[in-house]
């Protein structure tokens, strides 16, 4: 990862045009008639490259996606929204089109690559959300034109590479979320590296079901039981939910559970007593990793599982990460992020740079031209 050139890196950008790939997949609502952003946390956590860049002379290109347009224009995900408000926080930028809008993106076309470099004397990669993506504008660029890491992106492997090398100790890392199948990697890599292993979710009942306790109607991956048992018995302290806090099949009546739920009932939030065991793990931890909701908490009545642990890790004195995705969504509903040490913009992207170590986006920029 030292082999990542830096903005600096780049020498004299006095009249350089420079062409940024960021990550402005931002949300967006309808207001008074009209499509505005309702969170810009990704793009001010890339302002400060682009404030280097103007400083430094240059013209600045940035280029980014929006949703799923699927390689074709859509309404829906025109970024006039997103160039109004990066207009407001930092004049004087050139935001091209949805780069989704053209199916050479996802497909990694040399074409489209080519169209997009066009004009251009450098690149620099500030979209560590979807550095994990093999995709035109995120490995292309590097190959073509002398290439660094932004501001942001090279924050998030500082940070998240620290996990993996020298952290604090004891080192916690707490995952949850719904399939034990996108996260069995990083599960297995984790294992390696912490000294407890917190899992929540509705990937924790394939857990619990290896184990013999019956889970009534919760989620459940047959085929990754044997997995499940090799990583709890593995040298690691494997913390999984003792209670549970289960929705009947009549779809209204909500119940608390020990480690075994009847039939009818599906586990959707761990319970009190789980909560206040992943809240005592988290308050003695040097470190902290977050990445996953401890349930439905979108859902009232599912959403104290995931406060709890919410809460311990923005009350915890040692160093906390939150990895992205649904934990950042919580953060923000409950008024946490401010208290967190690092919010990384990236969900897919720091799970599979935990799991790998490396990134094509990264691999990309160590192997541009100097």
């Amino acid at each position: 990862m030292n082999a990542l050139l830096q903005l600096e890196d780049l020498g004299d950008l006095a009249g350089a045009s420079v062409l940024v790939r960021v990550d402005f997949n931002v949300p967006l609502a309808e207001r008074d008639g009209r499509r505005v952003v309702v969170d810009d946390f990704r793009i001010t956590s890339s302002l400060p490259t682009l404030r280097y860049l103007l400083d430094a002379g240059a013209k600045v290109t940035v280029c980014t996606h929006l949703g799923r347009p699927e390689g074709h224009f859509d309404e829906r995900y025109t970024l006039d929204p997103v160039a109004e408000r990066l207009d407001e926080l930092l004049p004087g930028i050139e935001l091209l089109e949805n780069l989704r809008f053209d199916p050479g993106e996802e497909a990694n076309s040399p074409e489209f690559v080519e169209r997009l470099v066009a004009g251009h004397d450098c690149f620099v990669n500030d979209a560590f959300g979807v550095s994990h993506r093999a995709h035109a504008s995120v490995v292309g660029p590097p190959a073509r034109l002398p290439s660094a890491a932004g501001r942001l992106l090279a924050r998030e492997v500082e940070v998240l590479g620290g996990l993996l090398t020298e952290p604090a100790r004891p080192f916690v890392a707490v995952v949850g979320g719904a399939k034990i199948a996108e996260k069995l990697g990083v599960l297995r890599a984790l294992a390696k590296k912490v000294d407890t292993l917190v899992v929540g979710g509705g990937m924790a009942y394939t857990f619990l079901h290896a184990l013999g306790h019956p889970i009534g109607s919760s989620l459940l991956d047959p085929s990754r039981l044997g997995d499940c048992l090799e990583l709890y018995h593995s040298p690691t302290e494997v913390l999984l939910p003792v209670d549970s806090v289960a929705l009947g099949a009549d779809g209204e009546t909500v119940a608390v559970f020990g480690e075994d739920l009847p039939e009818g009932f599906a586990g959707l939030d761990i319970g009190p007593q789980s909560a206040a065991r992943f809240a005592k793990a988290i308050a003695g931890a040097a470190t902290v990793l977050w990445n996953g909701p401890m349930g439905v908490f979108e859902d009232e009545r599912f959403t104290a599982g995931t406060r709890a642990v919410a809460e311990a890790v923005a009350s915890c004195a040692g160093f906390t990460v939150v990895g992205g995705g649904d934990s950042v969504a919580a953060l923000d509903e409950y008024g946490l992020a401010a208290r967190i040490d690092h919010v990384s913009t990236g969900g897919g992207a720091s799970l599979e740079f935990i799991e790998q170590g490396d990134l094509p986006g990264l691999r990309a920029l160590r192997e541009s031209p100097r």
